[in-house]
């Protein structure tokens, strides 16, 4: 028996999927400040048109056109004691149909990383699937409480609630929890495939991808000034004894169609400019944060999250690093699917046969 015209025991190659990344405000008005060339295959636009643009103008369906917007809003929930406090997810996944340049909406799973005043999101589009109307947004965390939200019927629920000055319970106990806002920042890298490139400057490449856009919280993270880190190498930030397995990290994030997670340590001061004082690794203190990465053909989208910081590891007699990495919370903190995140029963879902088959 033959598979689609295949050989039996073939499996057919996977469509390449148009890619591409952006950047929008972190308000109502939801203003374009940045997306990749890639959106042409994505949307039939040039980069340039859609940064005219706003993203909530390019979702369609059913739904109220504030239900996107509002899913990377502040959300205020109380807790088991009657306390009001404020959800911790900055990672969130939905699968939207986006119009496009030839008025042909195509199913797209966005994935947004929320930072303090801005939102960078990996679109990902399936062109194959044919359109069908939405009523309703769905949401997945992929990190905070994980929950699986329907932001049309929350906002419907919430704004009852508020009329009657109550606050929704908390269903949920965060996955992350930290006593004090956690310092974040959102940096967009070329593609790892492209730091093999050797340039016509030098003839080679420095190490590692190069740091094409950087929130100016990266500077609440290490000592650097965020125009400075523009074409930086990103792994001269990376701490010595974490350098190879962020290197991995980066090597999965390559081949994989999902949300990676890991965690390694920063310098506190990397050596950024030239000729500047350079501070010594054992005066060097390191930032320990978690990184949530996504990859597409032309980019890739980091959130960090500051966990702690720590003094640089102790040598042994001939100056290897004693304890190898900084991430000792999570020894294999691997990566989480979006099959692994998202149940397969959903009652409300518009979607149901196709949210947990797209890869």
């Amino acid at each position: 028996m033959t598979h689609g015209g295949l050989p039996e025991g073939v499996e057919p190659e996977k469509p390449e999927r148009p890619s591409y990344i952006g950047i929008h405000s972190l308000d109502n008005a939801t203003d374009i400040l940045f997306v990749s060339s890639g959106c042409g295959s994505g949307v039939g636009w040039t980069s340039s048109h859609v940064m005219t643009m706003k993203a909530r103008e390019f979702v369609v369906g059913g739904f109220d056109a504030g239900d996107y917007p509002s899913v990377y809003q502040k959300k205020v929930k109380a807790n088991s004691d009657g306390e009001e406090e404020e959800e911790e997810a900055s990672a969130f996944q939905m699968y939207v149909y986006l119009q496009t340049a030839h008025n042909v909406p195509v199913l797209t799973r966005v994935t947004g990383f929320k930072c303090d005043n801005c939102v960078v999101y990996i679109g990902v589009a399936f062109p194959e699937v044919p359109y069908k109307h939405m009523q309703e947004l769905e949401v997945q965390e992929l990190d905070g409480a994980m929950r699986r939200m329907n932001i049309t019927k929350d906002r419907a629920a919430s704004s009852a609630l508020s009329k009657r000055g109550q606050l929704p319970a908390e269903t949920r106990a965060p996955l992350y929890h930290s006593k004090g806002k956690a310092t974040k920042a959102a940096l967009i890298l070329e593609h790892p495939d492209a730091a093999a490139i050797e340039t016509e400057e030098t003839g080679r490449r420095p190490a590692g991808p190069l740091i094409v856009f950087c929130t100016g919280s990266i500077s609440r993270l290490v000592d650097a000034d965020p125009a400075d880190l523009h074409n930086f190498p990103f792994m001269r930030l990376i701490a010595p004894e974490d350098l190879l397995h962020t290197s991995e990290f980066f090597d999965k994030l390559a081949d994989s169609p999902d949300v990676l997670f890991e965690t390694f340590a920063l310098l506190h001061r990397p050596p950024v400019i030239d000729g500047d004082i350079i501070v010594a690794d054992v005066d060097n203190q390191r930032v320990v944060v978690e990184c949530l990465g996504a990859s597409v053909t032309d980019g890739v989208a980091l959130m960090l999250r500051r966990l702690r910081t720590a003094p640089p590891p102790k040598r042994d007699s001939v100056g290897n690093y004693i304890h190898s990495k900084a991430h000792e919370i999570d020894e294999k903190s691997g990566y989480v699917s979006l099959a692994e995140l998202i149940s397969s029963d959903c009652e409300t879902t518009d979607i149901d046969d196709i949210w947990s088959q797209l890869r």
